[in-house]
């Protein structure tokens, strides 16, 4: 192995390396969780309108029916213009009756390039729009650098654009094979490069880091064999990061992909019901592997770039819209509610005559909310979300 390589090699573990305090124990305080949805999924087929004939007569293919306790396949009642998507019945509808769980309709980012690159970037900068981008600083980094006593991860394979700036952020994969980063031989070689400079000690805790995760993660995957968890998709992703929560961190960031469905999408069952079926076990297996105890002060919050058209299009799918709905879950939240001022959904509703209008400023929900749960005041809600009015829902 030549020096390149060796260096090479030492970049791929240096998210573990200069983070590696991040895996202590957190100190008391809240928990959160931000699940990226990328792709923007289909808002209109989870918080299902029941009012009015509009939504069936717009998706002659793909509209939910309303809620029917004859019929499995029809939407699950939340309140009197809203029901939920029925491949949710087992994992989210629980927490909803439990008053865990509270939507968001309308809500987004005054961004209306309908991109998927340029809006991910816009909700995660959490940035003015109009304003010069500046991508080494986005959201979550800025609200890890007003907290003290965090423990931040990104459970992606690089870190986020959201936790960009402020200190560094540990980063590991959850849906990644349970190995470390690199072999030991390699870590032994690594290891020595630096022996006896500055960044001795932090290369020594970053392998220890990478070999503890590793350690946290092949006892669940030992369960899994055994048939205690699924092995397939988030499901199996949500239950370590709820692991690895309840002992180690408090502050993360986890994206989920494949919700961009221009064709085939279904309705109550089909691709996406598919999907929101993995996306609510994942959810509620998180919720049961973090603990009641840790769950009670724990705010999951879901996140999209935009919703989709309302109407289905030829190929019984959707295509890029605007408004979407923000899901905020956790053991303390005041759910049970759908947010806003959000009534049945018409022609008149829409936006551009197309797809939901952004009623609610994402930096407004989020700010209210952690205003909150975290106890900021002005000066700091001012630097996680600059110019941002924050709205109080009352959500913790």
């Amino acid at each position: 192995m030549n020096r390149r390589d060796l260096l090479a090699l030492a970049a791929a573990a240096a998210p573990l390396v200069v983070a590696g305090r991040a895996f202590a124990v957190p100190s008391s305080g809240s928990r959160l969780l931000v699940v990226f949805l990328r792709g923007a999924y289909d808002a209109a087929n989870v918080l299902v309108p029941t009012t009015g004939d509009f939504y069936a007569r717009s998706r002659p293919t793909l509209a939910i029916a309303r809620p029917d306790p004859t019929n499995p396949d029809s939407a699950l009642p939340l309140t009197v213009d809203w029901g939920l998507h029925p491949a949710l019945l087992g994992s989210l509808y629980p927490l909803w009756q439990k008053g865990q769980v509270a939507f968001a309709p309308y809500a987004g980012a005054d961004d209306l390039s309908r991109s998927h690159f340029e809006t991910q970037d816009t909700i995660e900068l959490g940035q003015p729009i109009g304003a010069g981008r500046n991508f080494g600083s986005g959201f979550l980094g800025r609200l890890l650098g007003s907290l003290g006593g965090a423990r931040p991860i990104a459970f992606t394979r690089q870190i986020p654009l959201s936790f960009q700036g402020g200190r560094p952020v540990a980063n590991f994969p959850v849906d990644a094979v349970v190995r470390p980063v690199v072999d030991p031989r390699q870590a032994r070689l690594i290891a020595e490069m630096y022996r006896g400079g500055d960044l001795a000690a932090s290369v020594d805790e970053g392998f220890t880091v990478d070999n503890a995760v590793v350690g946290a993660l092949a006892g669940e995957m030992t369960a899994a064999s055994r048939g205690a968890v699924s092995a397939k998709g988030f499901a199996l992703s949500a239950r370590r990061i709820g692991r690895l929560m309840r002992d180690r961190f408090n502050l993360a960031f986890v994206d989920v992909g494949g919700w961009d469905t221009h064709v085939g999408q279904g309705g109550a069952t089909g691709y996406l019901a598919g999907r929101l079926d993995e996306l609510g076990r994942g959810l509620a297996g998180f919720a049961d592997e973090i603990g009641a105890e840790a769950w009670d002060d724990t705010v999951v919050v879901v996140i999209s770039e935009f919703g989709r058209t309302f109407r289905e299009n030829g190929d019984k799918g959707t295509d890029h819209g605007h408004g979407s709905v923000y899901w905020v879950l956790g053991g303390g939240v005041r759910g049970g509610r759908v947010l806003g001022d959000a009534g049945p959904v018409t022609e008149v509703s829409l936006n551009q005559d197309r797809d939901y209008p952004v009623l609610i400023d994402y930096r407004s929900l989020l700010g209210g909310l952690f205003s909150r749960q975290y106890g900021l005041d002005a000066a700091r809600l001012e630097t996680v979300f600059p110019g941002a009015r924050p709205r109080d829902f009352g959500l913790v």
